[in-house]
């Protein structure tokens, strides 16, 4: 059989539970439902770094953050880093990338050697920082420097700007459809589409769903975890509805071309996203925290290889989406992949981690594992998230029972009877630390 073709829906700070097939009771995911009763949904997906840039980073190339030096926002790739495009396009694809990029840049102060400075968040991406995206190219480094919610512009290959006019994800869905249609067909193809929806606006503050959003999205229903605290939810969750509902019309879009284009049957559709959202109710932002609003994800597979409409409970990782790529291409995951293909799983597994490992930057140097039951995170106190990326000293922060307390409200990180449940989870950090290269660390106790 031939390869499959495979298209990437990645979109950006999307909530789980603004899907219809994670329990959203609004009508928003027509579209991604069904691909779920057709494929196969991971009800238990987390990234494994909710900042946009590191998760980005850890995408392309199968290794955690720390690994690819990417810790934060603000820091290119490294260009001698190898990607998924490179992979692939060695196995040959025909490699493709259109959106938001967010790895050209390299901009402010660190304690660690994050390269030269470079800048080109509002100018086109070079050749040499694209990641091996080498046959097609229509994309900016930072969107959101380059578009609103309405209207923009891109660089394409050339590095020349390309206009839009209209809802950005439709425009950018539009082009997406065009390189479908317009491409040779002689080689399959890798079409990675980046969106910004349903992330805020950052120059406005706020988010950006089509127009008559929050008229029609006015009726939601609270999430758990957002319920009774501040934040800026109430005034933008109709938009930020809005914007996911977009996004599943425009999954829709592509799910048609790929049909009328006769690729359907042999096309791996893959949606999901960077990180969640938590509006401004666990820090000042929007993510960079270890509660499931930040960390817990969408994951959708279609196609070859998932099929059946099952779903997997299994916890998994954004880190294990790149072995998965490989593994639709025939590939064979190379050793320093941190994450394992989920076909895998799905061939029945049994020795499946039984935790996510998660790094968290900016806000803090914090580190995290969420098992089926528990969430338990650490921080260093003496580092600042944004000049430094690891620390030998951490502080326990958090500890949740998911069981008892799914929306994470009361955290018993200084409960005297829960020592022991630290001290192994305490453990698992370490280790799943150790495994991704960095030292074991001390880890304080919160009550000491």
């Amino acid at each position: 059989m031939a390869l499959p073709n495979i298209v990437f829906f990645f979109t950006d700070q999307q909530r789980w539970d603004t899907a219809g097939c994670y329990g959203q009771e609004l009508n928003i995911t027509q579209n991604l439902d069904q691909l779920a009763a057709d494929g196969v949904r991971f009800e238990n997906a987390f990234t494994c770094q909710p900042v946009c840039g590191p998760a980005r980073a850890c995408l392309q190339t199968g290794k955690y953050a720390t690994q690819t030096g990417v810790y934060r926002n603000g820091i290119a790739l490294r260009q001698g880093e190898k990607t998924i495009a490179h992979w692939l396009s060695e196995a040959g694809y025909e490699v493709g990338y259109l959106g938001k990029w967010h790895l050209a840049s390299t901009i402010g102060n660190s304690n660690e050697e994050i390269g030269q400075p470079f800048d080109c968040r509002t100018k086109p991406v070079p050749p040499e920082r694209r990641g091996g995206w080498k046959d097609f190219w229509l994309a900016a480094d930072a969107l959101e420097h380059t578009s609103h919610g309405y209207d923009g512009h891109l660089f394409d290959a050339q590095m020349q700007r390309v206009d839009f006019k209209g809802y950005r994800a439709d425009c950018l869905t539009d082009f997406a459809i065009d390189f479908l249609k317009n491409r040779s067909r002689e080689k399959p193809f890798f079409l990675f589409i980046s969106y910004l929806e349903p992330h805020h606006q950052n120059d406005r503050n706020r988010f950006v769903g089509p127009h008559g959003s929050k008229e029609k999205f006015k009726d939601f229903q609270f999430p758990g975890d957002l319920k009774g605290k501040e934040g800026d939810w109430k005034e933008n969750y109709p938009d930020y509805l809005g914007a996911c509902s977009q996004l599943d019309y425009n999954l829709g879009r592509i799910i048609v071309a790929l049909e009328e284009l006769r690729y359907a049957d042999n096309t791996v559709l893959f949606f999901t996203s960077d990180h969640g959202c938590h509006f401004q109710t666990r820090n000042r932002e929007y993510k960079r925290s270890c509660h499931e609003a930040s960390i817990r994800i969408p994951l959708v597979i279609h196609g070859p290889g998932f099929r059946g409409g099952k779903v997997v409970q299994e916890l998994v990782s954004l880190i294990d989406l790149p072995p998965t790529i490989l593994n639709c291409a025939g590939l064979t995951k190379p050793e320093y992949m941190q994450g394992r293909p989920l076909e895998e799983l799905l061939a029945g597994a049994a020795d499946w981690p039984e935790e996510v490992f998660v790094q968290i930057s900016e806000t803090q140097v914090g580190r995290a594992i969420r098992t089926k039951r528990w969430k338990y995170s650490v921080r260093a106190p003496e580092k600042d998230g944004n000049l430094d990326s690891r620390s030998s000293v951490y502080v326990e922060d958090c500890l949740y029972d998911l069981k008892a307390d799914p929306h994470e409200q009361e955290n018993l990180v200084s409960r005297p009877e829960l020592k022991e449940v630290r001290k192994e989870l305490a453990a698992i950090l370490k280790g799943r630390m150790a495994a991704a290269g960095e030292e074991t660390p001390v880890i304080e106790p919160a009550d000491s």
